[in-house]
């Protein structure tokens, strides 16, 4: 069988929180994944108690589309890391931000700050009510201490998002997406219309489109 049959890119590339469960998951039940395909060895021609572990396995790998949702929560925030990695230049992008001068302690962060324009772009990642709210006061409190910036926020899911919060939170941000997964042209669009040309991530030698 091959891992890629039943989960999402993200959960088959090394690195990251679905990685680790999956490999996890796999070693437990001594099955080799070799580029995606589910092996295990066959001892002294035991073929009912090594089918009985591949499917042990495989249940375990599926849990993945039912993590906690703590677990969620990081892997969403882990995705947007990600993705920002891949479309910033790594010189412009502070992860954890926090104003040194007024915020000494950090009670007002900022999950990822792109830097190189006058107005930087705050970006909060948004999995659920809590960091919404949170995002909202910390907004409001930039707002106050009159810092130049532009925002943005990208929800995990907007769609399961309390109105209330969802209405204070779109009220005091500028630019909102419902959500990362399948918006990625279109936040990757946004980044480009708003930032200079120098901040944006190089494309890799030999990228370029050929002609014809």
């Amino acid at each position: 069988m091959h891992l890629s049959y039943w989960l999402d890119a993200e959960a088959t590339k090394p690195g990251g929180k679905r990685w680790e469960i999956v490999e996890s998951s796999l070693s437990t039940y001594s099955v080799e994944n070799r580029n995606g395909e589910l092996v295990i060895p066959v001892v002294e021609d035991r073929f009912g108690d090594a089918l009985f572990n591949l499917i042990q396995a495989l249940t375990k790998v599926t849990d993945i589309s039912f993590l906690s949702r703590e677990i969620v929560r990081s892997t969403f925030m882990e995705d947007l890391k990600d993705f920002l990695q891949r479309n910033v230049d790594e010189t412009r992008l502070e992860f954890d931000w926090k104003d040194e001068e007024r915020d000494p302690k950090g009670n007002y962060i900022v999950d990822f700050r792109i830097n190189g324009m006058k107005r930087p772009l705050f970006i909060y990642g948004l999995p659920g009510e809590e960091k919404a709210s949170l995002a909202t006061i910390n907004l409001l409190t930039f707002e106050k201490w009159k810092i130049p910036f532009r925002s943005l926020g990208i929800f995990e899911d907007q769609e399961s998002m309390p109105p209330k919060p969802l209405a204070r939170f779109t009220d005091a941000v500028e630019k909102a997406f419902s959500r990362l997964q399948g918006n990625e042209e279109q936040i990757r669009d946004y980044l480009k219309k708003h930032l200079p040309k120098n901040v944006l991530k190089k494309p890799p030698r030999g990228a370029a489109k050929k002609k014809g």
